[in-house]
């Protein structure tokens, strides 16, 4: 009995291109709407800054250090990179920065509010989109994917450790924190098992 051989992580035909591009654009369009919300920023910026209060790296060397450094974790793991991989380490960032300059600040708290749940459940959704591309995972989703398989726990619990670990070390190192740190941590869990559902993947180690 022949079995089908996985599909490639660095070639694709235009509809996987097409649904790795949509999540990289829904996943950075919500972290921009996170940062908009001003209510705190994402665990892993926190960490970011942690580092940069340690060292005289800016945010984003230091974003850069960090991605570096889950991707030595990746090893162990057995995780393999591919087009997606470093697709959202050059798309991300960009959609961030077109976000925050096209959209204003809301200074009212509700509309702050919304745009936090908003961009919490917008990262998620992406997620699903461009992990369900099979093109292979950033290195965070990377990192959640290998725990989850190599656990068996619920994704929504993978993530959710991973992203308050990430917060607890970078407020210890001296980042700054607030409620929409705090709720993004709880929540992205939930919001990307969500989004992996959609797409009709129900294991993210399967990724």
């Amino acid at each position: 009995m022949s079995t089908i051989p996985p599909p490639s992580r660095w070639r694709a035909g235009p509809a996987r291109l097409t649904q790795l591009a949509v999540g990289l654009f829904l996943f950075g369009l919500g972290e921009g709407l996170v940062v908009l919300a001003d209510l705190g920023s994402s665990p892993w910026t926190v960490l970011a800054q942690g580092l940069e209060a340690q060292t005289a790296l800016s945010v984003g060397i230091s974003t850069l250090v960090i991605s570096f450094v889950v991707l030595l974790a990746w090893i162990p793991l057995r995780q393999r990179p591919g087009l997606g991989t470093v697709a959202n380490a050059l798309v991300i960032g960009l959609v961030i920065d077109l976000t925050v300059a096209a959209f204003p600040s809301g200074e009212a708290l509700a509309v702050r509010t919304l745009e936090l749940l908003a961009g919490i459940g917008l990262v998620g959704i992406g997620s699903g989109f461009y992990l369900g591309a099979a093109l292979g995972p950033g290195p965070r989703d990377g990192l959640m994917t290998g725990l989850q398989r190599v656990t068996g726990r619920p994704v929504s619990l993978v993530r959710g450790t991973i992203e308050v670990s990430a917060l607890a070390l970078g407020f210890v190192l001296g980042g700054v924190a607030g409620l929409g740190t705090l709720a993004f941590a709880l929540l992205i869990g939930p919001a990307v098992a969500l989004g992996l559902r959609l797409r009709g993947v129900e294991r993210a180690g399967e990724l």
